[in-house]
């Protein structure tokens, strides 16, 4: 049979459909830390979905976010470029920086309308894009993801659930609601742009979630429509919740329970995948936003061996879990020790691998992670010899990784009333050698005064090219908070 054939063929076969290019899938969790996977070494948190995910494709070990926080990650995910760039920062000095940091209810800003997302990219190529979860950047004046952003349907939160206290807040899910988050009514739930339920009703969102992502591929399969699904889940954000049926699973508590169901839904969503056939045309993602909330204390995550966590530029705060599966083109088994790996790149594969030309008007930070995926070169993030990070906080820029060599230029915890500590000359770290951070480096010894005038360079050669966007977070009307219907105190059924 000749090779035309056979592809015709694979298309009339009862659920098989082959496309030009592939379906692309990011499952995206939520304040999960780099020790929260059992494949990624938690002794306590059963995650036999993610794992046989990571069994069936490559698992990165240095693999980090675009920023510590939420609203500036998944922006920068999606545009594959740093916030600082998107403008999704609030450009505020210490301490005023201390509230905003997201995107609240209260925000007039957003994903820039100018940005290129990966679904505006995709459009290009007839692709069909769906967001089901947690947007969390921007909903004024057109920034709904449905709206100037490029997502053909969407199902989902317009931020975290601490933004507008849920029923059952007090004591059910975690503790107390606290004092801003009783500024807010309670938090939507959207169809597109239309609100269906407010407050959300937690108890029932994970099986909602998984039910919406599942019907969206489905119909653009039945359609022979390429697909990209962003699937952004609200777990393990607290407070904490998990249906009934998962309460009390894990000896890990809540947040083991909370994780353990989105670790559920990720299964069923790639038994999803496999039962339509298309496994094989499917690359598939798994990453989380930033790290764990470590302050929440036992209903946070765990970076593992990394210091720091959600909202610093210490590795536990952008050090994440990344797995990519793609059934007969990535070999499975492997584990990426090597590479440097970000979710920026996520942009910048996906356009490669649907053949889409990256834009050449803007700077793209993303690197396409294809040929580490085929095994056929590395992640190509050179700089004089050796791969490069940036750790930006806001529109800051707190510390440089060259290779090994990691330099803090200011330190600060991720949250709390610190003040910024600024280092001349910077903290010197061997992340080899030293995964926690804790034995800074002589910067007299030879090997770290060359490695320090090397990170001298790349900050110089990251600030010739910075134009940063104008700040996003900072913009605030406190009557436009959404609301379904104010004669009813912004409650809307059914529950």
């Amino acid at each position: 049979m000749g090779t035309c054939s056979y592809l015709i063929a694979l298309v009339l076969l009862p659920g098989h459909v082959v496309f030009g290019a592939p379906n692309f899938v990011v499952l995206l969790a939520d304040d999960m830390g780099y020790g929260d996977l059992s494949s990624y070494g938690n002794p306590t948190i059963k995650t036999p979905n993610i794992d046989q995910m990571a069994h069936e494709g490559i698992k990165f070990t240095q693999a980090y976010t675009g920023s510590s926080i939420c609203s500036p990650s998944r922006g920068s995910m999606l545009t594959g470029r740093l916030p600082i760039r998107t403008g999704i920062y609030s450009g505020f000095d210490y301490p005023v920086d201390l509230l905003f940091r997201v995107f609240l209810p209260w925000n007039t800003g957003g994903l820039p309308e100018e940005e290129i997302t990966i679904p505006k990219a995709l459009r290009t190529k007839g692709y069909r894009s769906g967001l089901v979860g947690k947007w969390h950047c921007g909903h004024y004046n057109g920034s709904l993801p449905t709206q100037h952003s490029g997502f053909d349907y969407w199902f989902g939160l317009p931020w975290s659930q601490d933004e507008g206290c849920p029923p059952g807040y007090n004591g059910t899910y975690a503790k107390p609601c606290p004092k801003e988050g009783e500024l807010w009514p309670g938090i939507p739930l959207y169809r597109n742009d239309e609100i269906i339920q407010q407050p959300v009703n937690l108890d029932t969102l994970t099986d909602r979630y998984t039910d919406e992502a599942i019907q969206f591929m489905q119909n653009a399969t039945n359609n022979q429509e390429p697909f990209f699904l962003y699937m952004a889940y609200d777990q393990v954000h607290t407070p904490l919740f998990t249906s009934p049926r998962f309460a009390g699973r894990s000896t890990r508590g809540l947040f083991g329970d909370a994780a353990q169901e989105m670790d559920d839904s990720i299964g069923r969503i790639l038994a999803a995948i496999d039962a339509m056939g298309i496994a094989n045309d499917t690359v598939v993602f798994f990453s989380s936003d930033n790290g764990p909330w470590i302050e929440q204390g036992v209903n946070g995550g765990s970076a593992g061996p990394f210091q720091g966590g959600k909202g610093s530029t210490w590795e536990g705060g952008m050090r994440e879990p990344f797995i990519v599966r793609w059934p007969g083109t990535v070999a499975p088994t492997q584990v990426d020790t090597t590479n440097i790996a970000s979710l920026m790149d996520i942009f910048s594969t996906v356009l490669d691998l649907a053949g889409v030309t990256p834009p050449t008007d803007r700077v793209i930070d993303g690197v396409s992670m294809k040929n580490a995926l085929l095994g056929q070169g590395p992640i190509d993030r050179n700089f004089q010899g050796a791969p490069v990070y940036y750790y930006y906080r806001d529109d800051k820029l707190y510390a440089v990784r060259w290779g090994p060599w990691k330099a803090h230029f200011v330190t600060r915890p991720g949250f709390g009333k610190e003040v910024p500590v600024h280092h001349d000359p910077p903290l010197m770290f061997n992340l080899n050698e030293d995964l926690g951070e804790a034995w800074p480096l002589d910067v007299s010894e030879p090997d770290v005064a060359n490695a320090l005038t090397v990170i001298k360079a790349a900050v110089a050669h990251i600030e010739s090219t910075m134009v940063p966007g104008p700040p996003q977070l900072n913009r605030l009307d406190d009557k436009i908070a959404p609301c379904c219907n104010k004669s009813s105190n912004c409650y809307c059924g059914p529950w």
